[in-house]
């Protein structure tokens, strides 16, 4: 991608441009796509770019738009980082892992940036949205060209365009410490036809005492029904028969709404159950989810609602974190193990069929043997289909991260026993609905099994099974033969 010495700074340009979103983003893509359509009648090739995600499905769903954004100005998608010329890490910085892998893919970056002084590094995301993060790398990657933020991924062609017509040749820097605006309707491009998620809202409340997201995606900001609606209803125009609604914490949604609702005019006490169910009404939407759920409000109303619907997924993420209320109380997450276990006995009365997930943090600050086995406890009772269980990171600026952290070979070996009663629990769980027949979303030609697809059924479980193909995006019943601990083999009906 030649653009040396090409274009200058455009001072009249940037001057002319809309100072409301969001026609002034329609402006800057506009404007990057005439610099692109000016750089391939230079060089004669097509800039090509890829996204690298890291991360939860709200980034995953951000960097659709990212995609969205560059291919409406006239990059080309590539698969790989090494085909790149424009290559953007969408980060996250839940854990240490996240960082440490953004790092080493930028470590391996250097020496091909020095002899391609026109390819271009962007990062933005949650890491981002930390000063001494976004110090270190301009001091120790000053090759990045593209440093951006949470609140304002909207403006990637603007930024992108400023650093296309600079001359000093500078990183580009622009992290908001709080939400700008909120821009609907951006280009997307989706991964999958048949399926997309759709953010209800931004942000948490919470403020789990060893959380970052408060501090990096801010305070919630739940987004109007009109608009939530309105993209569902596109969606299922272009062809998706399931919807994954998203949210930090999909319970608390309408706290606070970013622009006025004619419906919450109408009904100021609009919540979760009711946008649910108003998605339900959607004719041609087969299948919803959500994600994910805060076990403090979770209410009676929402599963009431899940068991009226049969469009809604039997599937419910729940979050428990640590089975010590003693744990519990100094994460903050405002609830028992007891008021979690009645939890769970509350679902499973009312969704017999459901599929429980949950979190497992081990290690957290004063962590005990006792506290230990409080969390195999929960484990066995609440008999998770899937548990996601990882070591706790300490994150600079939470609470958490100022007290006696544990000695690693402790939790190491917490970890493990943990880990390895997740597994026995979860192979028995799951394997409950051995020989009976499901109806399964088929997402995916199976890589590693010839002559095989890949189907998830309604309470999130994967299945494999032969099949073509042209079977990809369609629903079909299938026999669940046999059990293999985290996902089934079966056949068509």
């Amino acid at each position: 991608m030649d653009i040396k010495d090409t274009h200058i700074l455009n001072q009249d340009i940037i001057q002319s441009a809309p100072l409301v979103e969001p026609a002034r983003q329609e402006f800057f893509m506009d404007r990057c796509h005439d610099l692109i359509e000016e750089m391939i009648i230079t060089d004669g090739h097509r800039p090509t770019f890829h996204v690298e995600t890291f991360g939860c499905q709200m980034n995953a769903h951000d960097s659709e738009k990212l995609i969205g954004i560059l291919s409406r100005i006239g990059f080309e998608e590539v698969d790989t980082e090494k085909e790149a010329d424009f290559i953007i890490f969408n980060t996250c910085t839940v854990r240490e892992n996240a960082n440490q892998k953004l790092y080493g893919h930028l470590g391996s970056l250097k020496k091909r940036k020095e002899s391609n002084k026109n390819m271009l590094i962007g990062i933005c995301g949650c890491m981002m949205q930390q000063q001494s993060v976004v110090d270190y790398i301009k001091s120790s990657y000053s090759f990045v060209d593209l440093i951006f933020g949470t609140f304002n991924f909207y403006k990637l062609a603007e930024l992108l365009f400023y650093k296309l017509t600079e001359t000093d040749k500078k990183t580009v820097v622009e992290v908001l410490d709080v939400p700008e605006t909120h821009v609907e309707n951006l280009p997307e491009k989706r991964k999958y036809s048949f399926k997309s998620g759709v953010n209800i809202m931004y942000g948490c409340n919470n403020f789990c005492t060893y959380c970052i997201v408060p501090y990096v995606r801010g305070r919630e900001r739940s987004r109007t029904p009109e608009d939530i609606l309105s993209e569902v209803n596109r969606l299922v125009d272009d062809g998706c028969v399931e919807i994954m609604l998203l949210g930090q914490n999909v319970n608390s949604y309408g706290i606070n709404f970013l622009d006025e609702s004619d419906i919450i005019k109408e009904n100021p006490d609009y919540d979760f159950p009711d946008l649910l169910n108003d998605v339900a009404k959607i004719e041609g939407l087969k299948r919803i989810r959500f994600m994910t759920s805060h076990p403090k409000d979770l209410s009676d109303k929402l599963l009431d609602v899940i068991a009226e619907n049969p469009k809604i997924a039997r599937h419910i993420h729940l979050p428990v974190q640590a089975g010590s209320s003693r744990i519990l109380k100094a994460m903050n997450r405002r609830y028992t193990k007891e008021d979690y276990l009645a939890l769970v006995d509350k679902i499973r009365a009312k969704l017999p069929d459901v599929s429980l997930t949950t979190d497992i943090m081990v290690g957290f600050p004063g962590e005990t043997e006792e506290d230990i086995e409080d969390t195999l406890d929960v484990i066995r009772y609440a008999k998770y289909d899937q548990a996601f269980t990882f070591i706790y990171s300490i994150r600079s600026g939470t609470p958490a991260a100022k007290m006696e952290q544990l000695p690693p070979e402790v939790v190491d070996k917490n970890f493990e026993r943990v880990l390895e009663e997740v597994r026995k629990v979860s192979a028995e769980a799951s394997s409950r609905f051995e020989g009976q027949v499901k109806n399964v979303l088929v997402e995916s030609v199976n890589d590693h099994m010839d002559g095989y697809v890949t189907g998830r059924m309604d309470n999130n479980i994967l299945v494999h099974f032969p099949g073509e193909p042209e079977l990809v995006g369609t629903f079909i019943d299938v026999k669940l033969d046999e059990a293999k601990g985290f996902y089934y083999l079966g056949h068509s009906l």
